[in-house]
């Protein structure tokens, strides 16, 4: 990262260029290909063979408005006009050379009008034309920061689901001690898009304070005032049991203090069935939501732990619209063997399902991770059956197994991960401090479903 200035209209004179070179990756290829709705196997298929497919000339494009937005003449810089010939097409390892030259300026509201030219590695031109823009009046510093990485989302389940919440009624939700930054912009972030009606509690002042510093309005917000964090997770509690809020949101408390208030039989938020953790994650390249168990709460579960945090799973996957879960019960090998006692599980709670003991789902096991998502694998494994290479959901064989997966998921394949706690009387969302505006918005969607689901299901 270096300090750069941008170049304002007073300081550019015709004849002045700039240029840079970039080499196609194959990810950004296949993502052009798919923004222009060439989903024609020939375009992105075997993006990595040095005969593979083509992509037209956006990426040229999109070069040269990176320089005029970012180098000349910088941040301030609109493109107002574009008259461009495109040429040729562009491969995977293709180095792309763009150049802006300015032609002519014109004082009278500060256009600039530039050559624009972008070839390969061979001198073939892919785009020529002029670009006209408006230059920035004035001086402004910044940081070059490099382009991220890119991640190629073929699935975007996200989105789907804040897209089903838009005509469902926001649900009253107790934010717990949102006194930093991110969890209280996250819950007015969450209120402004209608998918909750914020009620925050924590201490006033504290609260008022975040909200100052971050500029953000607390006007119509309830807020419950308490002293500190423990009275903040005791008094959301209580909301919820006396049906004042439908679900609770974690803010910037330790998820221990929050659930050390949730379990309890008496003072608590438990139900008959076991409370679980669920990971909803949407991984980039997997063509589904997958939903990962526990990962959170249950350390070493028991059989009957398993059976309830499957129960669970499976209840949130049909409400997030998976009519018919497929449950993949992971161990480390696909047979069942008495020394290994996730195997044994696995294989008890198979026999569980086929007795109506678990219902609404399909249950195979013992798998392994491998073939529990691949197909590929599955079948080199000769491992058949509905849930092999197709699962839904993973029932991992205890804690650390599941926090590993969903963060080997998060760091390493760039999913995102919407955290939710169930079996409770209200959904409970666990937000961590490394959660996305993307990422915190979906743990809402899903809350906001599951206590939809509560509302319409029938009372018993």
């Amino acid at each position: 990262m270096s300090d750069q200035t941008n170049h304002p209209y007073a300081e550019i004179a015709v004849g002045a260029r700039a240029s840079a070179r970039h080499a196609m990756t194959a990810t950004e290829i296949e993502g052009l290909a798919l923004v222009a709705g060439e989903v024609d196997p020939f375009h992105v298929e075997g993006v990595g063979d040095a005969d593979g497919p083509t992509a037209p000339g956006a990426a040229a494009i999109a070069l040269i408005a990176n320089l005029l937005l970012r180098r000349m003449p910088g941040p301030g810089t609109a493109i107002v006009d574009t008259a461009m010939h495109y040429d040729g097409s562009i491969r995977v390892g293709d180095v792309l050379t763009a150049t802006v030259t300015v032609r002519a300026k014109q004082a009278k509201g500060r256009r600039i009008a530039f050559a624009c030219r972008c070839v390969n590695q061979r001198g073939e031109v892919l785009v020529d034309g002029v670009t006209h823009v408006v230059a920035p009046a004035s001086k402004v510093a910044y940081s070059n920061v490099a382009t991220p990485s890119m991640i190629l989302r073929r699935n975007d389940g996200f989105a789907k689901l804040i897209k089903r919440c838009a005509d469902l009624a926001p649900v009253r939700c107790a934010v717990v001690h949102p006194c930093d930054r991110d969890s209280l912009m996250g819950a007015l972030e969450a209120a402004k898009r209608g998918l909750i009606v914020p009620v925050l509690v924590g201490p006033e002042a504290k609260i008022r304070s975040v909200a100052r510093a971050a500029k953000a309005s607390l006007a119509g917000i309830e807020i419950v005032s308490t002293e500190h964090s423990h009275a903040a997770a005791q008094k959301a509690v209580e909301l919820a049991r006396s049906g004042l809020v439908e679900a609770l949101m974690k803010g910037s408390l330790h998820t221990d203090e929050l659930m050390a208030e949730v379990v309890p039989s008496a003072t608590g938020l438990r139900t008959a069935r076991r409370v679980s953790h669920v990971y909803v994650m949407d991984v980039p390249t997997y063509p589904r939501l997958l939903f990962v168990t526990d990962a959170a709460v249950n350390i070493f579960p028991t059989l009957d732990d398993k059976a309830d945090i499957a129960q669970n799973a499976i209840d949130l996957a049909r409400v997030l619209g998976i009519e018919l879960p497929k449950v993949a019960v992971l161990s480390a090998v696909e047979t069942v063997s008495p020394k290994i006692e996730s195997t044994l599980h696995a294989a008890a709670l198979c026999k569980m399902a086929e007795r109506g003991q678990i219902t609404g789902g399909v249950i195979d096991g013992p798998l392994g991770f491998d073939n529990a998502i691949s197909e590929h694998a599955a079948k080199a494994k000769r491992i058949g059956g509905a849930v092999a290479g197709h699962a839904d959901i993973l029932l991992v064989p205890d804690l650390e197994a599941g926090n590993m997966m969903a963060k080997q998921l998060q760091y390493l394949a760039g999913a995102d991960a919407a955290g939710i706690v169930l079996g409770t009387r209200v959904p409970i969302v666990l937000t961590s401090r490394a959660d996305t505006v993307r990422t915190r918005l979906a743990s809402t969607a899903v809350m906001v479903l599951v206590a939809n689901a509560k509302r319409v299901a029938p009372k018993r």
